[in-house]
């Protein structure tokens, strides 16, 4: 992999104008400007509509398979951020997984703390199933704070009872909102996009006045995860959650969910957002794309009865 595509990234993202820890109303409109600066390619279709009573935006590309759905948890501290923002990169994750994807624009702290997001995601799949789309055809993607309520919303779908989905894959999961790993300090100085300042402000915003950090709901790391669907875990060397994807897929492991650990070095927070300019991301992408396709190939067979023929990633 190119170093020199590695070091004009980080050159770019320590020159953005965003302060995720900043002025909320500021850092959205920032942050939308950024992630809409590039139009989506001309063969992508965007449609938005509800689900559960939240709004979404479904994500279509050529070829896909509209049975098959990616439930798409967009990333910004849960404070900032929306589906219509996350339309590239569910795009990316649809065209190369063979599915849409359903982007939800779950409620937003400060306005709406805990547990609004994991209540409106939890809602939105339950309608996916009285839509007759089967569980093993759904699978969940979440980046950064979508991440970490991703991996919460499986949480809260086995406590509820409802069937899981066939897997997750997570990028940069914001896990832990005591912002307790090593990495907040030992990786401080090279993370070009978060700081351990802008994450506590912002799980203040959605823990609210009531709610503890270490609830389960609220950073997964904490959670009892027995029982959930096969997780792929995605994280770059050089961010300050690191320790929160490690941890993470140890917790997981440690409750017997079959998981996948994947650490790319040098790379920045959610780098596969920048698979035009980063190999790193385009690489990271086709491993999520080929996890989740063989789950649903597996959990469609253990569905139908019968035992898959081949080898599935871990």
């Amino acid at each position: 992999m190119s170093e020199q595509q590695r070091r004009d990234l980080d050159e770019m993202l320590r020159h953005a104008p965003l302060d995720v820890g900043g002025d909320v109303a500021e850092a959205r409109a920032v942050f939308h400007e950024m992630m809409t600066s590039i139009p989506l390619p001309p063969d992508v279709t965007i449609t938005p509509g509800q689900l559960g009573g939240v709004p979404v935006v479904t994500v279509e590309t050529p070829g896909g398979d509209p049975s098959r759905v990616l439930l798409y948890l967009h990333g910004g501290a849960y404070a900032i951020g929306s589906a219509a923002d996350a339309a590239s990169l569910a795009a990316d994750v649809s065209r190369r997984s063979g599915a849409r994807a359903v982007c939800l624009d779950y409620r937003l702290a400060p306005e709406n703390p805990f547990p609004a997001a994991v209540d409106d995601a939890v809602a939105a799949y339950r309608e996916l199933l009285d839509q007759g789309v089967p569980a093993a055809r759904i699978a969940l993607v979440g980046e950064s704070a979508g991440g970490g309520l991703a991996v919460a919303t499986l949480v809260a779908l086995r406590d509820a009872g409802l069937p899981q989905p066939s897997s997750a894959a997570v990028f940069s999961p914001w896990a832990d909102l005591t912002v307790s790993g090593e990495s907040a300090t030992s990786k401080a100085a090279l993370d070009p996009a978060l700081t351990p300042r802008a994450l506590r402000t912002r799980a203040a915003d959605y823990l609210g006045a009531t709610a503890a950090a270490t609830d389960p709901l609220a950073s997964p790391l904490f959670a009892d995860l027995t029982g959930l669907p096969p997780l792929l875990v995605q994280v770059g060397s050089h961010e300050i959650l690191l320790d929160d994807a490690v941890r993470l897929a140890a917790r997981a492991a440690a409750d017997d969910v079959r998981v996948q650990l994947q650490v790319w070095p040098q790379v920045p927070h959610v780098f596969q957002s920048f698979a035009v300019m980063l190999d790193e991301a385009d690489e990271a992408l086709d491993s999520a794309a080929t996890f989740t396709r063989a789950h649903w190939s597996a959990a469609g067979k253990a569905a139908a009865g019968t035992a898959p023929n081949a080898a599935l990633p871990s």
